[in-house]
């Protein structure tokens, strides 16, 4: 309206200084032209405008999407190579496991592989092994025959008595056969004191007194003495606990240890190791 009002006083003017009326209405046609042209425009200008800002819009939006987009992608590129390092530990890890598996068959086997002189010593004792007056194990070559002290000796005794003459005589045979082990006999007893004013003042006393005893005894049997020792070890090696009956009575015990021959006195094995 402002422009269409400017566009009459503008023909007025022309009216008033005499402009012929043809010219004039010529004049407001064409300006009339320009007032809608300038609308179009306008009106065109503010389309682009609006255009121009969604695509701002939308162009910002898929900078966005885009920059969201290549951070998961390099996320999921680092879980990736996570995982992939991951497979490779686990397949390391299984590897090692399957070695220490291996190994530890061979152990396991090495240790429980018994000796010829182990077979032929349970062999020779099947009798006494079976009836549990004896028991027998080996570990790495070291073998061990264990005698309950009630079998060999009576309470507070170190007489052998009887039953345990016999079963040490079977022993003696067996031990024969054994030339490339020492032979060393090992007294135990449980913690119960002994009379400090008796025969034998402490366990170390009656410990090694019983296990000389049972050293002769094998030597008179035939065990060559060279091979022999004793050894008294009183309470202080228990292979149960001493607050029962039935472990106290386990610990009461005589061990004939048969060991590798270079492990002799002044053997140079021996020697090396002290």
């Amino acid at each position: 309206m402002k422009r269409l009002f400017v566009s009459l006083v503008t023909v007025g003017l022309f009216a008033g200084c005499g402009v012929p009326k043809s010219q004039l209405d010529a004049k407001a046609v064409e300006a009339e032209n320009y007032r809608r042209q300038y609308g179009d425009e306008s009106e065109k200008a503010k389309s682009l405008e609006a255009k121009v800002a969604q695509l701002s819009a939308d162009l910002e939006t898929a900078q966005k999407e885009r920059t969201k987009s290549d951070e998961a992608a390099a996320a999921s590129e680092a879980r990736a190579q996570e995982l992939k390092k991951k497979v490779t530990e686990l397949s390391a890890l299984n590897e090692s496991l399957a070695q220490s598996k291996d190994k530890l068959e061979k152990a396991r086997a090495e240790l429980e592989k018994k000796s010829e002189e182990y077979e032929s010593l349970a062999k020779s004792l099947k009798d006494e092994i079976k009836s549990g007056k004896i028991e027998l194990s080996e570990l790495k070559g070291r073998m061990v025959v264990q005698m309950k002290d009630k079998i060999l000796f009576s309470s507070g005794s170190v007489k052998i008595n009887p039953e345990g003459q016999a079963a040490l005589a079977k022993v003696a045979d067996a031990l024969k056969g054994t030339s490339s082990k020492l032979i060393r006999v090992e007294g135990h007893t449980d913690d119960v004191p002994t009379d400090p004013k008796g025969s034998f003042p402490s366990n170390w006393e009656l410990s090694t007194t019983r296990a000389i005893e049972v050293v002769k005894l094998l030597q008179d049997k035939g065990v060559p003495g060279e091979r022999l020792s004793a050894v008294g070890y009183g309470e202080h090696h228990p292979i149960a606990s001493n607050r029962t009956a039935q472990g106290k009575s386990l610990n009461r015990r005589i061990e004939i240890v048969l060991a590798p021959e270079e492990q002799a006195p002044g053997g140079k094995s021996g020697s090396a190791s002290r």
